[in-house]
Order: structure tokens, then sequence, then C-alpha cells
């Protein structure tokens, strides 16, 4: 069990290979983090059985009253809980923090979807992030999808 950066050892064809006017930018973010691999951008979980689990985008902060948060580190806090079955976590403007933070596109799984009401499942999860993480990365809004 074990978490870290998604990296490819082999291209394929039709994979990227620059980015447009900026072929710099390319080798910076995709190649030279680590070298001989292709640095997809994102986080993966890889269980003592092989199997792998994306947790997100490792390069996706939020910058909420002078603290950087990984929006990936949100989300997978908040996909731990026996109701959700993924979720997002995305930035907008705040007039007071610089930056707010919404949970959204959090759909049920199917069997949990009686699961109590939309307000406290958001409670629920509101709290969870604020012992897993810290009381500032509670999101401001849950958006609960069925």
């Amino acid at each position: 069990n074990i978490s870290g950066a998604l990296c490819i050892s082999q291209a394929w064809p039709g994979m990227a290979r620059t980015i447009y006017n900026d072929p710099k930018r390319f080798l910076e973010t995709y190649l030279t983090p680590y070298p001989g691999f292709f640095f997809t951008g994102d986080g993966a979980y890889r269980t003592m059985k092989g199997y792998y689990q994306l947790t997100g985008r490792l390069d996706d902060i939020i910058n909420i009253s002078g603290h950087r948060l990984g929006t990936a580190e949100v989300e997978d806090v908040v996909n731990h809980h026996v109701a959700v079955a993924e979720s997002a976590v995305i930035g907008y403007p705040h007039e007071i923090k610089g930056e707010g933070k919404m949970l959204d596109f959090l759909p049920l799984k199917h069997l949990s979807w009686g699961y109590g009401t939309a307000e406290t499942l958001a409670a629920e999860l509101q709290e969870l992030i604020s012992k897993k993480i810290a009381k500032y990365a509670a999101p401001d809004y849950v958006q609960v999808t069925h």
C-alpha cells in the first residue's frame, strides 16, 4: 500500500509530444521531474495486490487564507466516506480568503442513497475533512448529487 506520482515508463502512439508554442514547458512539466519517465500529473495509490487508484491531480492547488491545499488531498478524505462514490473539489474566488473551495460532483453510492439528508452528509463530510486535514480545509459549500 503506497501512494505517489503516477509515471509511465514507455510512450505510446498519440501521446503528447509537446505543448503548443512552449516545448520547454512540456519538458519541464512532464519529463524532468522523474528522469526516464513521463509524469502524468496525477497521483496514484497502489494496493498490496497491485491494484491502482488515481487520487487526483498533484498540481491542482487552492490557496485558502495563505494555506496551499491540494484538491486531491481533500477528495481522498471524502472518498473514504461510506456514502460517497467519488468527488471533486474546485476553487472559486472568495473576497476574504482569496480562494474558497466547494466540494462538488458528489454522487452517492447506490446502496447509500437512503443515507440521511444531504445536509447531514454535508455536515459529516465537513467534520471529517476538519479532523483528517484541518479546519481551514473544510469546504464552504457541499453539493450532493444523486
